[in-house]
Formats: structure tokens, sequence, C-alpha cells
């Protein structure tokens, strides 16, 4: 064998190291690659994972409320009575409200100036029947009235046990009739304004920036588990006002129209004499100051001592500043009932001990509020 040359030998190693390079960089471009079509396949993953959180993001729930309480809302419409009104004989002068369906055989809860004054009353159901009314109940203290159709099979609707647990600030939506017959089943949004406002009426109001128009009167203001927190009832309506809707809480409904299944009527217990508030508690102002008696109307009140001029503190232990503070304390009471009186009379703390009489609507009032607007 002939032995190689120098010449050989170095072509032979410059060869090998030629293709050791060439395996190298074939390995970097692989890994490079590999790396590459990792780093896409991560960005991929990235991307669907955004897209797939995005799907995931919870449905407004307003719409699906709306669907399920709207089928225990009725308008009522029909043709004013009203002497006051120089149009009322024209056959085309309609007023109209809302209603709750409260029972599947057709009675309806709304409110009391809905109702009055009206004749030829017609209720339409969500889906478009109508009815006459055959039945109606007032109380026009709470603003609240219960009406009658034929029909049964009907959807209720679910109430709050109590508005109370409501909070400022939550979402809730208002569902009735505005301006027009035909926008029946109309649904506005906003929050909860307020709770236990005190605005000529007889008992505590929730408060709410929610749209609310002449219509709107009777329908629900509805929470976000689709239940009726209270009925609504007037609104403050003046140039640069905006969004200031009152409605009658679900327990204050409630106990109007379990006394009007019961007797016929409310049957509200009066203390027997008219009231003044102090002028602190007249413009909101936190205050503990008595309510001073102005008339001694009930034989029950002269009775135990009552005079005008006196001071009444509290009522079996409670402290009372305002007539409103009364009535909702009475909700418990009847008439006929013996509550204990705090009072002062000339300049003396004295006990009275009074027999609760039942409620002319005229006997307890406090200096006029004619801020509100019923509608």
């Amino acid at each position: 064998m002939k032995p190689m040359g120098k010449k050989r030998v170095a072509l032979l190693f410059c060869s090998l190291m030629l293709l050791s390079g060439a395996a190298e960089a074939g390995a970097q471009s692989a890994a490079k690659t590999q790396t590459t079509a990792k780093s896409k396949s991560t960005a991929v993953t990235a991307v669907k994972s955004q897209q797939s959180t995005k799907v995931q993001v919870p449905a407004d729930p307003v719409p699906q409320i709306v669907k399920n309480v709207s089928p225990s809302v009725v308008g009522i419409i029909g043709r004013s009575t009203d002497p006051a009104d120089k149009t009322a004989a024209n056959r085309n002068n309609l007023a109209h409200g809302t209603g709750v369906i409260i029972k599947s055989n057709g009675w309806i809860v709304t409110n009391a100036h809905v109702v009055n004054g009206l004749q030829s009353t017609v209720v339409v159901t969500s889906d478009g029947k109508t009815y006459k009314i055959t039945d109606t109940y007032v109380d026009e203290t709470s603003d609240l009235a219960l009406v009658k159709i034929n029909a049964a099979n009907l959807q209720p609707a679910v109430f709050a046990k109590s508005a109370q647990n409501a909070q400022v600030g939550e979402k809730v939506v208002a569902i009735g009739t505005p301006i027009s017959f035909s926008f029946r089943n109309s649904a506005t949004v906003g929050v909860v304004s307020g709770l236990n406002r005190a605005i000529n009426a007889s008992y505590r109001l929730i408060q709410s920036d929610t749209a609310i128009n002449p219509g709107n009167s009777g329908g629900p203001l509805v929470n976000m588990k689709g239940e009726v927190l209270g009925i609504n009832s007037m609104k403050f309506a003046a140039v640069g006002v905006e969004n200031m809707g009152f409605s009658i809480p679900a327990e204050t409904v409630q106990y109007v129209i379990n006394q009007l299944f019961k007797y016929g009527e409310v049957k509200r217990p009066s203390l027997g004499f008219s009231m003044e508030e102090s002028w602190s508690a007249i413009v909101g102002l936190p205050t503990n100051d008595p309510l001073t008696i102005t008339k001694v109307v009930s034989e029950e009140a002269k009775k135990a001592g009552i005079r005008e001029n006196d001071v009444l503190y509290s009522i079996n232990g409670k402290r009372v500043t305002s007539v409103v503070d009364i009535n909702e304390m009475f909700k418990s009471y009847l008439p006929g009932q013996t509550v204990s009186l705090l009072m002062q009379s000339d300049g003396d703390i004295v006990t009275r001990k009074l027999v609760l009489t039942q409620d002319s609507g005229s006997d307890e009032n406090t200096a006029a509020d004619d801020a509100g607007d019923e509608f």
C-alpha cells in the first residue's frame, strides 16, 4: 500500500472539518426550527386561551329578568271621569297605568290613583288578552289598590320578602306602560338610590334613578333576582330634576293587600290626635326631637288626658320623631289595642295609656309636603 502524501492528508482533514461544521449547523438549524415552532404553538395557545376567557364573561341578566317578569305585568286603561277634566266626556280621553299580577286567578295590585276616577276600565295582559275589572279595593292612604279580572292560570310575580335587604347602588329594572298604552311592558334600568325615604307619603319609600314616566304607576321595580322590590308610585317632576322616582316597598304592599283580602279595608290604627313634626324633621336633618300635639280628635285620647301642645316622645318604648315612624310601627297593631305613650305635659314627663281607634285618614298630619308628583 502506497503511503499518503502530506497534501492528501491535509485535504482529507479539511474535508472532515467541513462535514463536521455542516452537521453542527444542521443541528442548530433544526433546534432553532423546533424552538420557533414551539413559540408559535405557545402564542396560538395563549390567543385561544384569551378567546376562551372572553366567551366565559357572564351575560347581562337584565334581558332574561324582563322576559321572566313581563308575563306578570299588565296594562290598565279606562276613560277618565274626573269632573275637573273638561274633556272627560270625550271617548278618546283615556288614562292608563300598570299593574302586577299577585294571584293566578286574576288578582292584581296597582296604585289607587291609577284606578280612581276611571270607568269602562280594561286590563290587558302581556299576551294581548283583554279583561274587564270585576272587583276593586282601594286604600288611598298607601296609594295601593287591588283589582280582579276573570282569568285563570296567570303568572304571579315573586315579591321580595323585604326591600330592606336591598342595597343602595344595586341594579333594578322598572317595567310598565309609560306615556302611551302602545308602550306596554317597556323596561328601563337604573339603581337603588336610597331606602326609607319619607316624602309626601304615609310610609317610607324606595328611591331609584330608573327612568319612570306617567303610566308607569302601579308597575314593578325588580331586582336582579327577578323579585319585585316595590310598586312604582310617584316621582319628582320639575325643571332641573332628573330620574328621581319612588316605589312602595314590598313589605308595605304585602301589609296592605293582606288587610284588604282579610277585611276588605285596611284597619289602620290611629292615636286620635293630630301632630306637628319638628323643624329638623321637616327639612330632613337627623333629629330626636319629639312631635307636638296640635289637635285632639278621639274621645279615647281625651279620656287619656292628652291635650293640645303636649309633646310625644315614644310609643311602647320606641322613640318616634315623625308621623311616618308611627305609621310604620302601626303595621303591627290593630284598632282597639292599648299603647303606652311617653309624653311631656305642662312641663312634666308623663305616661299615658291610650286605646287606639280606627284611622279615618285625616287624624294624623304633618306639615304639607308637595314636592312629589304622582303619575
